[in-house]
Parts: structure tokens; sequence; C-alpha cells
């Protein structure tokens, strides 16, 4: 199923703000503490919210995204960043890691079976956990389709990107000598794990604020912002930069290739046509190797999730499959 335009005029609108009823934090026992929450009815149907990034962490936004009379929702700061600890750590700090730790949130909660929202980064590891558990799985909606093939990470921060934002991947190069310029996830790699506090500082708010401004379809000072702020750009940058060093420990085309591990579970693919961050054709090839869940192209959004047209969408999702 497309629906690019068909339900453009319609409001967008998040839920209400609300407060956690419960929070903890997971001790892995390999040393990470995984700060979590749970938001709306304790009786309503359980879901798994897992951000982008990675290294971004959970927002009070992403709470708003779900009915809360009608839904359960956990919500966790995965490794490393947002409240978890320690911030910006890389040990022991891997895609099977964090499709671990929410099979042990799952546990701990006695939840059965979940709905999985994930945007982003976060769409790359609901798929990697989907695929690995998918009794686990009630529902999957995902947003801004990331598969870590290589062809992606090298549009994004090798050469792609950059020829429609100039302007900004002058400053996205400018920590990087010219020599090193031939592999920039890798000479960024050499300052974000080195012992040079300024370069590492210097060179996390360049990775950073690249995201930042190039996620909406139009300028949005707030994600400048967050993205500009040192303890987020550290956290987000390294553990960015780590995982795509890694490819996200995957086999290269992995999450596309078994997308039919998927078969049975409902789902739902949001992407925004003018996406520059996750391009639409990664979404466009999940839809081709997952056609049983529905898919909608966003005429005039780019990658972020409170873009009009992709909220608009995601919120209908979760309004229908929480019935």
């Amino acid at each position: 199923m497309t629906a690019a335009s068909a339900t453009l005029t319609a409001p967008a609108v998040l839920y209400p703000p609300l407060e956690p009823f419960r929070t903890g934090v997971l001790e892995t026992g390999d040393g990470h503490s995984v700060y979590w929450e749970l938001c709306g009815n304790p009786k309503g149907k359980p879901a798994v919210f897992l951000h982008g990034g990675p290294g971004a962490g959970c927002s009070p936004e992403h709470r708003r995204l779900f009915d809360p009379e009608r839904y359960c929702v956990l919500l966790f700061d995965q490794r490393g960043c947002g409240r978890s600890r320690p911030s910006a750590s890389l040990e022991n700090n891997t895609t099977w890691d964090l499709v671990a730790d929410i099979e042990r949130l799952r546990t701990l909660l006695g939840v059965e079976r979940w709905l999985v929202f994930g945007g982003s980064w976060g769409s790359a590891l609901a798929l990697a956990y989907a695929q690995a558990h998918p009794a686990r799985v009630s529902a999957l909606i995902v947003r801004g389709i990331f598969a870590l093939r290589r062809a992606e990470l090298l549009w994004y921060y090798q050469e792609g990107a950059s020829w429609l934002f100039p302007d900004l991947w002058e400053e996205f190069v400018k920590p990087i000598p010219q020599a090193e310029r031939g592999d920039l996830i890798a000479a960024y790699r050499k300052r974000l794990v080195g012992t040079n506090r300024a370069a590492q500082l210097a060179a996390a708010r360049a990775w950073s604020l690249w995201e930042g401004q190039t996620i909406t379809l139009l300028p949005d000072p707030s994600f400048t912002a967050q993205h500009g702020d040192d303890a987020f750009a550290l956290a987000f940058a390294r553990i960015e930069n780590h995982y795509f060093v890694h490819a996200g420990w995957l086999e290269e085309g992995q999450l596309i290739r078994d997308a039919h591990k998927l078969a049975g579970i409902p789902g739902v693919i949001v992407q925004g046509r003018y996406d520059v961050a996750t391009p639409a054709k990664t979404a466009w090839d999940l839809h081709r190797a997952w056609p049983e869940a529905e898919f909608h192209m966003i005429d005039n959004a780019g990658h972020a999730f409170n873009e009009p047209g992709i909220l608009r969408q995601l919120i209908a999702a979760t309004d229908r499959f929480a019935g």
C-alpha cells in the first residue's frame, strides 16, 4: 500500500504531555546501567519505543506518540546515551547487546508480546530485534528506514548528501585534514576515541550538527540546539561512529535480506520522500522485501519524526494497533 498525499490536510497532533508512572535502571552485568521508563496505562497494550542515533536517547515527545489510555509504553535510553551510564561508553555496546537489553526488559516487565516502534537507527534496531524474536512482536512500526548498508553510510558521510548541503558539508569536513578525507568515518573515529579532548569535542560537535541540520525538510533551530550541546554531541557522535565503523555488526544487506522473517507480523513503514539522512531507496527496498506491511511515502517531508506528514501516519498507526 502506498499513501503519499491522501491525508495531507488532516491534523497531526501528539498526545498531551505525560510523565512516567514507573522508572528503573537495568544493570546489564557488563558495565552498563540502562535507564527505562513506563508511560500510559499500566493495563494498556504493551509497546516499546526504540530511539534513533544510535546515541540520541529518548525525549518527552516520544512518550506522546501513543494514546496514554490504551498503551503501556516502555522507553529506554540505549547504552551510553541519555540517562544511561556510563555516558558515551563504547564498551560492550553493539546492536546485539541492545537486542539482548530489549529482551531483558521485556522479561523484567512480564510482557509476552509487544508492539515495536523504531525510527531512523531505531528502525534498524527494531528490524534486528523483530527478525531475531518474531514471536515477541505483536506489530511493527518503522520510520525513516536505515539498514546500515555500506552505500547508505557512504551517501551520508562520504559523498551524496554533501551535494545537497554543500555549505553544511564544509563545516562537517572542517575538523578533518584534506589528506584524511578519503574515509571520513575512519578519520572521525580517530578523533572521537582519541585523548585530545579539544579535538574530540570539535569532532563530536561537527558530526552531530551535520545530522541535526539536515534531518528536516526545512531548517529547524531546535534540532540545531540539541545537536550542538557538548554532552549530547559527544555521546551521539562517538556511539554513531562506533556503530558505523563496525557496520552495526550486521552482514551487508542483512536487515533487508532477512525481512522474510517478519512474515505474519502486522507492520507499517513510513518514509519521507526528501529524507537525506536515510534516503527513500532503503524504505522502498524494505517495502519490496516485506510487502505485507503498509507503506507510506510522505511527499512533503524529510527525516524527522515530527514533520507533519510523518507524524500523522505514525499516530494513525499507533492508534490503529491500539485496538
